[in-house]
């Protein structure tokens, strides 16, 4: 299935269970697939105008062919409404773009993992979570746009762990990493617009990152002492250096912007508090429950091997 232009259909025994036949060939992430069916893959490509043979994309390391239809097989699979399908398509045209360096991400013994952002009009269209328990379970659109993307790296381009995936630990992140930005939450400019985009695009930004790290700081009241403690989390021995998230919680970017910094006041700050960022490397979004002083870091792939990019629908 994963290296065929057209996707192959099998003839299952009706008494055979379909979950288990996903199982047997390898098709799943670990956990349950939905089977795709060719009554739920039709009604997944009503989900595009795009036509089911076009080709999106080449997957690495195995170079399998991401065509409209195969995508949809593994959203599918994934549990996705077919309204998610035009974003993972975008998602898998900016996953497989030269600067992400998909080919090193599936096979590195590094734990980075595609994280999704996403921006714009679309995070309400689909019911994306940008507030509580933002990395956590509870939202569909988040889980299974992210897990779309997972198997896809799996089915379509062979990152299958212990084979071509070499990843020493991994993390949870793996399964499914697919989050929003709280823009009317924020008392500055979103992630997409500091990126180039106009405030009513929908976009995609797609980042390599290792699991996220909590940085719990109930104490302090002023901007610098909320961003030294940031700066002190992220510098520790032993995290990557590179490009790296910051989602600021509501409660930390109110007292920071309430103390006059501004998204650049706060890369220069934490750059020239480390001594080992570049102001360049870090990605800052607002997000996260209402109530709660922590800020989630999620450190990239080091040495800048991979980089985020951002690409509208």
């Amino acid at each position: 299935m994963a290296q065929e232009w057209h996707s192959t259909q099998l003839e299952i025994d009706e008494n055979e269970d379909l979950i288990e036949v996903c199982y047997e060939n390898e098709w799943t992430d670990g956990l349950p697939v939905v089977p795709p069916t060719p009554e739920r893959v039709e009604r997944m490509l009503a989900g595009t105008d795009r036509g089911p043979d076009e080709l999106i994309a080449a997957v690495p390391p195995k170079w399998g062919r991401a065509t409209v239809e195969k995508v949809a097989i593994n959203a599918v699979m994934a549990g996705c409404k077919p309204a998610y399908l035009p974003l993972i398509l975008t998602a898998v045209e900016a996953l497989t773009s030269e600067q992400f360096n998909l080919h090193g991400i599936q096979v590195t013994t590094s734990h980075v993992s595609p994280v999704l952002i996403i921006n714009g009009p679309v995070r309400k269209q689909l019911e994306i979570n940008d507030g509580f328990n933002l990395f956590g379970q509870g939202w569909r659109a988040n889980a299974t746009i992210g897990r779309a993307l997972r198997l896809i790296c799996t089915n379509i381009g062979g990152g299958l762990p212990g084979e071509l995936d070499r990843a020493a630990f991994g993390h949870a992140g793996k399964y499914t990493c697919c989050i929003a930005e709280k823009e009317e939450g924020s008392p500055w400019e979103a992630l997409h617009v500091e990126r180039g985009f106009q405030a009513d695009d929908s976009t995609v930004t797609i980042f390599a990152g290792a699991a996220p790290q909590a940085v719990n700081d109930h104490g302090n009241n002023t901007a610098e002492g909320i961003l030294d403690t940031i700066a002190h989390n992220i510098a520790a021995p032993g995290n990557s250096i590179g490009e790296t998230v910051l989602v600021i919680g509501v409660e930390h970017a109110k007292t920071i912007a309430d103390d006059g910094f501004s998204k650049a006041d706060i890369r220069r700050y934490i750059a020239d508090t480390t001594g080992s960022y570049s102001a360049d490397d870090l990605l800052l979004m607002v997000a996260g429950g209402p109530a709660g002083r922590w800020t989630i870091a999620v450190p990239g792939w080091g040495g800048r091997s991979s980089l985020a990019i951002t690409i509208a629908m």
